[in-house]
């Protein structure tokens, strides 16, 4: 049997045509999957008959008339033109038949009266010899058997007569009827034509037609790939094409459902059960059918279309497929899947799919696969199938103990998702904390999720039920210790209801690496904010990295470590860390994880002067987790939001902050000390520098009281001394600032610079230049390019004051750049009338100079750039002023300048002067 497409297939039944109009009687047996085009075919065979001078008798056969005897023989009867005396007897001897194959004879209808049928066929003999004849079957397969058995003795006398039958059959076994076919392809004068799928070229025309040429070319491939070549998937994806962009959607998914619909009820079932269970290999383990059905079925419907290597070539097919079935066969086939791959020992997560599937709660092995399947996806970053599992879990579970672990669990889950979801779940493990059912390290994610909620008095009392408890469990003891270093660095006032002896317990403990790379990583958060960075800890922090990912354990280690870079002064090398553990949280599908290292991101950005990057970081923050769901962390992401609104002039967003309304806990929280500080610092910029005074104070008496005074976490001193410098009090601001300067370390250079800035403006005019110098020198090295710019700003009026305009004007043209990179807009427009040109092409310029100069070069031109003398060049740079001035030279001459103020004045920040 040949394959063919639909213009061959007519050629060639056209030639049937002609010989049979010769009086040469024909058969053509037309084949195919289901909406190949067979239908069509033959109407459109009909049509052309009677051009061809043949008379065409049309009949369909349906499944609902399957059972209806001589039905299809009516059909054609109906249509033929006969006499009025022989209508009558034809009319008589259909009803007859009927009557003798009616089912309820229990007879079958050749047994009967096989002169009924010679006497039929004998009348569409006769209407031929007169007149030639084109009878067309379509869909014959669900014709009833008595009808068969006449087009049968028909065509077996038609031979020699001017006849041809045209049949159209679904290509797939087995049929009803399955004998028919066989005996007519038996005859010699039978032709089988078997429709082919569409080839590449049709289906590149037929979307030309309706998408055009070059939307044709674009979209054929996939089309091609998703229609299989069926004409009528094909359509379902044009119709498509002009509401969705040509993805599969709605008509695509009707398509599908036509196609199988259309199909033998056996096939409409294995297509059901493909898409609950979208595993060929375990249909087959799983039916009660012979095996080798449905591998037939499925190859059936892939030569459809339908399926590509036994799986639904899109998505959108299965779930059309899926909705189609009623939920209690979805629920069954899903349990039985579950229940054999049990027996099978296969993997948990495949059991636990379809446990979900079937939301089966009263098998007795659920649980603990379920469980296992739900640390396994959380492990692989899966957390809503995760979630699925545990709640499922939760519902089997029946014993007390374990399904408080359960919903520990869940919680933990859930929080990855959504930190206001664990609430649901807040009130259950509070009364299982209180019957006995919930212990040690669970308690501890209790009083966790307490805190988180600002539910500061509920938290301390599960921390005291625990000290009570004595628990010396090593998991729970490893548990408060985390947690008695997390309170340190992020709730003081908690810290006493925590027993300081489970510190000593564990200095003997053998424990997991992660629960001491999490413990390390606390340890070195806590260290900086209480002591100040230390050279080590760097170091620490930067190994303890390099072997983590964000698994269940690691959120606190990944945090940690990330703000002790950040608070140590070193936001630089947490940027590029922090970037790549957003970029795994958002692979993970972990919004609550994003959201949170996100806000640190807009931290590091703040630290770094990147003002841009600092607000849409924090806004980001605040829309992956909405604030109502941040707890008492939400000082954290509004506080960088209102820190960087402030900075660059936006008020009215940094107000919305400010009326944010926020726990009374967070007051009793690190991230407490945030907000305070960013409040204040925009009451400061709106002129309310009283308002901002109690709040930089509040700050830092909080930040004493908890021994967390170190100025790299928060130089709330300096704050206040810019308050009270805006307030007249000159001296009090003075005494803060030396104050200030006296708790800086060596590695403090971000602080010491804000702090000389303010410094200078208590100092007399002539003293300012050296000390913002200062400034600047300390900021160029930390890479805060705000806080540059604001004492660039200072130096400018300074060497304006004392009447060194040339400078001024060299520092004012720098300033300007910078604040226009940070986004500074106060700063900007405080410069705007001071030579503005002077910054233009300054990209340009100082790309020519890191080209042509050397770096010995670059390091003089970029001091050179920004007014420090030759003497103070050589001073620095530790060279002879000779030297100075023969590098000077050299640059003049290749830059094809004269004088230093020629000089680009960003130069400065280019990475060789650094």
């Amino acid at each position: 049997m040949g394959l063919y497409e639909r213009d061959t297939a007519m050629a060639s039944m056209q030639g049937l045509l002609a010989e049979a109009v010769g009086g040469k009687g024909r058969v053509a047996m037309v084949t195919g999957v289901v909406a190949t085009g067979k239908s069509e075919l033959l109407h459109a065979f009909a049509e052309q008959a009677l051009e061809h001078g043949a008379l065409p008798l049309v009949a369909t056969a349906t499944r609902a008339e399957s059972d209806l005897p001589l039905g299809v023989l009516g059909q054609l009867f109906q249509n033929a033109p006969l006499q009025e005396d022989v209508r009558a007897l034809a009319a008589d001897l259909l009803r007859e038949g009927a009557q003798m194959a009616s089912p309820a004879k229990g007879e079958s209808f050749e047994q009967v009266d096989a002169q009924i049928v010679h006497s039929l066929s004998a009348v569409l003999l006769s209407l031929a010899e007169r007149h030639p004849l084109v009878i067309v079957v379509d869909d014959v397969h669900l014709a009833d058997r008595a009808s068969l058995l006449c087009l049968s003795y028909l065509v077996r006398r038609a031979r020699y007569s001017p006849l041809m039958a045209v049949f159209g059959q679904t290509d797939y076994r087995p049929h009803t009827h399955g004998f028919f076919a066989t005996e007519m392809l038996r005859q010699p004068h039978c032709t089988a034509v078997r429709l082919a799928p569409l080839s590449y070229d049709a289906v590149v025309s037929m979307a030309a037609e309706h998408v055009g040429e070059a939307a044709a070319e674009a979209v054929a491939p996939d089309w091609y790939a998703l229609s299989g070549g069926n004409p009528l998937l094909l359509r379902g994806l044009i119709e498509d094409f002009g509401t969705s962009g040509g993805a599969p959607a709605e008509r695509y998914g009707e398509a599908v459902l036509s196609c199988l619909h259309r199909a033998d009820p056996a096939l409409l079932q294995v297509a059901g059960w493909l898409a609950v269970l979208d595993d060929p290999a375990l249909l087959q383990r799983l039916v009660d059918a012979d095996g080798t059905t449905v591998a037939q079925a499925t190859r059936w419907l892939e030569t459809a279309g339908l399926l590509e290597s036994g799986h639904y070539r899109a998505e959108i097919a299965r779930e059309t497929v899926l909705a189609e079935l009623g939920d209690e066969l979805r629920r069954s086939v899903h349990r039985r899947a579950a229940e054999l791959l049990h027996l099978e020992a296969a993997d948990d997560v495949a059991i636990a799919e379809h446990l979900v599937g079937a939301d089966a709660t009263d098998l007795p092995w659920a649980v603990p696969v379920l469980e296992a399947a739900a640390l396994h996806r959380l492990d692989d970053g899966f957390v809503d199938e995760a979630v699925d599992y545990l709640k499922l879990a939760w519902r089997c579970c029946t014993d007390e103990r374990r399904r408080t672990t359960i919903a520990t669990l869940l919680m933990r889950a859930e929080w990855r998702i959504n930190p206001s979801t664990p609430a649901e779940h807040i009130a259950e493990l509070t009364d299982a904390l209180h019957n006995g059912t919930l212990r040690g390290s669970d308690a501890v994610v209790l009083a966790r999720a307490l805190l988180w909620h600002g539910k500061v008095d509920d938290a301390c009392q599960v921390l005291e039920h625990l000290k009570e408890s004595g628990d010396t469990e090593p998991q729970t003891v490893a548990e408060l210790v985390g947690t008695r270093l997390w309170l340190r660095a992020s709730a003081p006032p908690l810290l006493a209801h925590v027993n300081r002896a489970t510190t000593e317990q564990n200095k003997e403990a053998v424990l997991p690496v992660r629960v001491s790379r999490r413990l390390e990583a606390i340890n070195a958060l806590t260290s900086v904010l209480t002591r100040g960075p230390r050279e080590r800890t760097l170091a620490t922090v930067e190994r303890i990295l390099h072997s983590s990912r964000l698994d269940e354990m690691s959120m606190d280690t990944v945090e940690s470590s990330l703000l002790a870079l950040t608070y140590g002064g070193w936001p630089d090398k947490a940027a590029p860390w922090c970037d790549a553990f957003i970029e795994e949280a958002q692979s993970r599908s972990a919004p609550a994880r994003r959201a949170r290292l996100t806000a640190i991101r807009a931290e590091i950005a703040m630290r770094r002067g990147d003002l841009e990057t600092a607000a849409s970081s924090a806004r980001l923050a605040l829309e992956l987790i909405p604030p109502a769901s941040w707890g008492v962390t939400v000082g954290s992401p509004l506080a960088n939001l209102m820190l960087a609104s402030t900075a660059m002039g936006q008020y009215d967003q940094a107000l919305a902050q400010v009326n944010t309304v926020v726990p009374e806990a967070m007051l009793r929280t690190r991230f407490g000390l945030h907000y305070l500080h960013a409040r204040g610092r925009y009451h400061l910029a709106v002129d309310h520098p009283a308002a901002a005074l109690r709040d930089f104070r509040f700050c830092g008496e909080l930040m004493g009281e908890w021994e967390m005074d170190t100025p790299g976490f928060i130089a709330w001193r300096a704050d206040a001394a810019e308050a009270l410098i805006r307030m007249g009090e000159h001296d009090e601001a003075r005494s803060l600032v030396e104050e200030q300067l006296s708790r800086c370390g060596p590695m403090a250079s971000r602080t010491q610079g804000i702090a000389l800035r303010l410094m200078a403006a208590t100092s007399e005019l002539r003293h300012r230049p050296m000390l913002l110098r200062q400034s600047t020198d300390r900021l160029q090295a930390c890479g805060d390019r705000y806080e540059l710019a604001r004492s660039l700003f200072e130096l400018t009026e300074a060497f304006h004051s004392v009447g060194e305009f040339r400078r001024a004007g060299i520092i004012a043209s720098r300033t300007r750049i910078l604040a226009q990179e940070c986004g500074a807009q106060p700063l900007s427009q405080a410069l705007a009338g001071d030579g503005s040109s002077a910054g233009d092409g300054q990209n340009a310029e100082i790309s020519k100079v890191v080209a042509i100069l050397s770096d010995a070069e670059r390091r003089v031109a970029g001091l050179a750039s920004v007014g420090y003398t030759n003497r103070e060049i050589a001073a620095k740079l530790f060279i002879t002023v000779s030297t100075v001035e023969q590098h000077l030279t050299r640059i003049y001459r290749k830059l094809g300048i004269t004088q230093r103020s020629d000089l680009p004045t960003d130069l400065e920040l280019s990475p060789a002067v650094r």
